[in-house]
């Protein structure tokens, strides 16, 4: 199930902040399934999409989040990374990072294509993270990811921007 919202007036069709954030449902590298539209109305979402699972940038990124995931559960913010991976090679990604949070798969880029971070149905997402609100719109979309600090920086401006727990 992929919802395919595209904001009127963005270039080449890409969401936009304010746009309702495609719905979905995909595995997680625990083995349960996540669908966006469970947690509206009750959770910030974020999706951090990354390239490849194992590769040195996104391995930085991935284990940030097992490190210091803990601001943004502080928050009350679901968090997700998510990739073009198979599952079960997410599975064993995760497992590397001592990742106790969710990796998603997306291996036909159904998903990814209707977040744009992909341009075609063979290539690998784009690293952009967003950031979903309770309404299930789009809040941000970061596209300058600093992969050390990464959820830091998200904690950061979801305590300045969405003020959660409020």
């Amino acid at each position: 199930m992929v919802g395919l919202a595209w904001a009127e007036g963005s270039p080449k069709g890409e969401l936009a902040v304010g746009d309702e954030a495609p719905d979905f449902v995909l595995p997680g590298s625990d083995g349960k399934m996540y669908k966006l539209s469970d947690f509206r109305g009750k959770s910030i979402v974020v999706l951090a999409w990354f390239p490849r699972a194992f590769t040195p940038g996104c391995t930085r990124e991935c284990k940030a989040f097992a490190q210091q995931g803990e601001v943004l559960s502080k928050l009350g913010v679901v968090y997700f990374a998510a990739s073009c991976d198979k599952p079960e090679d997410n599975r064993r990604f995760a497992e590397s990072l001592g990742a106790k949070y969710p990796i998603l798969s997306d291996p036909d880029r159904k998903v990814a294509l209707a977040y744009g971070v992909v341009d075609n149905p063979s290539g690998w997402a784009k690293r952009w993270t967003f950031i979903i609100d309770k309404d299930g719109k789009i809040a941000r979309i970061e596209k300058k990811v600093q992969v050390d600090t990464h959820p830091q920086d998200l904690a950061a401006w979801i305590k300045e921007n969405l003020k959660p727990g409020e």
